[in-house]
C-alpha cells in the first residue's frame, strides 16, 4: 500500500486537455464542412445544368400560354401549358386525398395508438409503403381501378397511385414533428380543462405546423416528378385536358419522357423542350415551397 502511495501521479494539465479538445473540434468542423461541400457539388451541378439548358425554352411567353397541340417533334414552337395544368391537377388532387389521411394517421399513432396492436400494425404498414416503388403502386392501382373495377385510364388513376407514395411520407414527417412537442404543453392544456381533441387541434398541431408543412412539401415534391404511374395509368396528350376521369393528359414528367422518345439529344427542338420541362417542374416545386412556407408562417403560433 505504501509503495502505491509513493508512486508519482501524472496529472493532465487543463491546458493540455483544452488543446486536445480544440484540435478535435477543429478536425470535426473541417470534416463536416467538407462533407457538406461534397454533398452540394452534385446538387449545384444539376441545378446549373437545368437552368443553363432549360432557360431558353421557359424564357418565351408562348411556353407558359400554349400547348404542344398540332406541333411535331422537330418543329420549334408551342409550350408546356398543357403539361403544367396536368401536373398541377394530378398533384393537387393527390395532396387533397393524402394530406388528411396522413395527418390523421400520424395523430392516431402519436396521441392515441402508441403501444396498441393497431398502432403497431399501422406503423408496420407505413414502413412497408415507404419503400414501395412507384411502378408497384401504379400496377396495383391499374389492377384494382382499371382491370377489376373497369374504370378508364385517367389522371384520377394517376393521383390514386401517387396517394400510395405520398401518404407514408406525410405520416412519418408528421409523426416525428408531433413527438418532439413537449408533453408539458399537453399537460398544461389538460390542467386548464381542455379535452384531448381540443389540445391536439389548438396546441399540438399549430406548434408542429412548420415541420408538418415541410414534410408535406417533401412528399409533394416526390410525387410530382414520378413517371411510372403516368406511363401505366394515363397516356400522354399534347393538348390540354381538364377532365381527370377521361382521356389522356399531359404532364411535365410525361412531356420529358415524350421528348426523349422523340429524339432528345439528337435534335435541338426536343432537347430544348426536355430541358424546359425539367426546369419548369423545378420552378413549380419551388413556387409551391415558398407559398407553403409563407402560409405556415402565417398560421404558426405567435410569440409574445
Amino acid at each position: 500500500m505504501t509503495a502505491l502511495l509513493d508512486r508519482p501521479v501524472k496529472l493532465r494539465t487543463f491546458a493540455g486537455v483544452g488543446l486536445r479538445r480544440r484540435v478535435a473540434n477543429s478536425i470535426a468542423t473541417v470534416l463536416v464542412t467538407a462533407a457538406m461541400a461534397l454533398a452540394l457539388v452534385p446538387l449545384v451541378w444539376v441545378m446549373y445544368s437545368v437552368f443553363d439548358f432549360g432557360f431558353g425554352a421557359v424564357s418565351t411567353s408562348s411556353w407558359w400560354t400554349h400547348s404542344q397541340a398540332g406541333m411535331t417533334a422537330f418543329v420549334a414552337g408551342g409550350g408546356a401549358y398543357h403539361a403544367i395544368i396536368g401536373t398541377l391537377l394530378q398533384g393537387l388532387l393527390c395532396a387533397a386525398i393524402s394530406i388528411p389521411i396522413g395527418i390523421f394517421v400520424a395523430i392516431y399513432l402519436v396521441e392515441y395508438g402508441a403501444g396498441t396492436r393497431l398502432g403497431k400494425l399501422a406503423t408496420f404498414m407505413v414502413d412497408i409503403l415507404t419503400g414501395v416503388p412507384s411502378i408497384v403502386a401504379a400496377l396495383f392501382v391499374y389492377a384494382l381501378w382499371v382491370a377489376t373495377l373497369g374504370f378508364h385510364r385517367s389522371g384520377f388513376a394517376v393521383s390514386l397511385s401517387l396517394v400510395l407514395l405520398m401518404v407514408p411520407v406525410i405520416v412519418r414527417a408528421t409523426e416525428e414533428m408531433l413527438r418532439i412537442i413537449p408533453m408539458d404543453l399537453r399537460e398544461a392544456s389538460y390542467a386548464l380543462g381542455a379535452p384531448k381533441w381540443k389540445t391536439i387541434t389548438s396546441i399540438v398541431i399549430p406548434t408542429a405546423l412548420s415541420g408538418i408543412v415541410t414534410g408535406i412539401l417533401l412528399a409533394l415534391a416526390r410525387v410530382m416528378g414520378e413517371t411510372a404511374p403516368l406511363l401505366i395509368l394515363v397516356g400522354y396528350s399534347q393538348a390540354i385536358n381538364f377532365d381527370m376521369f377521361h382521356g389522356f393528359m399531359g404532364s411535365l414528367p410525361g412531356m420529358m419522357y415524350d421528348q426523349t422518345s422523340a429524339g432528345a439529344g439528337a435534335s435541338a427542338v426536343p432537347t430544348d423542350r426536355l430541358w424546359g420541362a425539367a426546369l419548369t417542374l423545378i420552378l413549380l416545386i419551388a413556387l409551391l415551397n415558398v407559398a407553403a412556407r409563407f402560409g405556415a408562417r402565417i398560421f404558426a403560433p405567435k410569440k409574445f
